[in-house]
């Protein structure tokens, strides 16, 4: 059999049965401190597709770069079929500063497909456009809610596109949305370049969480099992069928004040179920949070004091009694398997 040839990115070419870090100049900050986008390369010594893993497109979703890490130093690695690319912090600018934004205040996944002349955002954008989107087969960027929220893990893929879904399905995630593409994401110019994709959600900005890194790394591991990328003996099928949701919605507060829960993520609710109460700070008033319709809690805020209009519980709408009791919280530590050390805690890290 000829050998492979190399994977070209940028002005570097990597070697079948190698794996090399490839530093992809974006910018030069104020200090002249060069920016780059690290991209490291896995190219296995026989042919498959290619497929990226990208985080931290929002700086401040760190579980992605905690998920990218275990990936690369899993030992199934050794037998790949094809080429990763592993972008574990997309966002340098953002990560550095804890932020989900660029220094211009631009959020990176409303910018693509980006422009070689343009902002920041732009120039970032388009650079991992030309060199990993346009370069991979299949893709899967991973996200965290925002700071102070908490997202069940979940994959979101296009209502359109048959392969993400079945990618979805692979990856055996809790439960799978399917989620519109918004204008200028990642997702967006994927599904225009017909890379199907899939965007995994877990935890909560800034923070580490162990089920959604395990979930997380075990879900990929099963997406390149599936892509022929790895040996279908070396990762565990899902136990549990994941759940498709095709719709989803938020209960919202409607007062402020101060909230006390009674559900949490992964819980199962019915109409009319009791999810909270927000109270005045002297007890006089108070106001039910009942679940406008049947579901799967997927996300909610971690916050206590509320505004009117805050977005308090993330839903996703189940028609089914069966599937109900199918995706129950007790049934998600069946889905994982132990990939790579525990976490640290969160004050030896952040």
């Amino acid at each position: 059999m000829p050998k492979r040839a190399p994977f070209q990115l940028g002005t570097h070419a990597i070697e079948a049965g190698s794996r090399e870090t490839v530093d992809l100049p974006v910018s030069v900050l104020s200090d002249h401190t060069p920016v780059t986008l690290s991209v490291h390369v896995v190219h296995g010594r026989l042919p498959g597709p290619t497929l990226f893993v990208s985080a931290a497109v929002h700086g401040d979703e760190v579980i992605g770069v905690e998920i990218v890490r275990r990936l690369l130093n899993s030992k199934k690695l050794s037998g790949l079929r094809g080429t990763l690319l592993a972008i574990p912090i997309v966002n340098s600018f953002g990560f550095m500063n804890h932020s989900r934004y660029l220094p211009d205040r631009r959020d990176l996944n409303r910018t693509f497909p980006g422009s070689a002349q343009g902002s920041l955002a732009g120039r970032l954008a388009y650079i991992f456009t030309q060199e990993i989107l346009k370069k991979s087969d299949y893709g899967i960027d991973l996200h965290s809610a925002a700071v102070n929220r908490a997202n069940l893990p979940q994959a979101r893929v296009s209502h359109k596109s048959d392969k993400a879904k079945e990618l979805a399905q692979a990856f055996g995630a809790p439960v799978t949305l399917l989620s519109p593409l918004r204008e200028g994401s990642m997702r967006q110019v994927a599904d225009g370049l017909e890379t199907p994709m899939v965007l995994y959600e877990a935890g909560e900005g800034l923070r580490f969480d162990e089920h959604a890194a395990k979930v997380g790394v075990t879900g990929i591991l099963r997406v390149m099992s599936h892509l022929g990328m790895l040996s279908a003996k070396s990762v565990k099928r899902p136990k549990v069928k994941p759940l498709l949701s095709s719709s989803s919605y938020w209960e919202r507060a409607a007062a402020g004040g101060i909230m006390r829960t009674f559900k949490g993520n992964g819980e199962i609710v019915q109409e009319g179920s009791l999810l909270g109460i927000i109270s005045d700070p002297f007890g006089e008033k108070e106001v039910e949070i009942k679940a406008s319709y049947p579901g799967l809690i997927v996300g909610r805020t971690n916050l206590p004091v509320v505004n009117e209009g805050d977005g308090l519980f993330h839903i996703a709408k189940i028609t089914h009694s069966d599937e109900l009791a199918e995706v129950a919280l007790g049934h998600l530590h069946s889905q994982m398997e132990t990939e790579a050390e525990a976490l640290f805690d969160e004050d030896e890290i952040i």
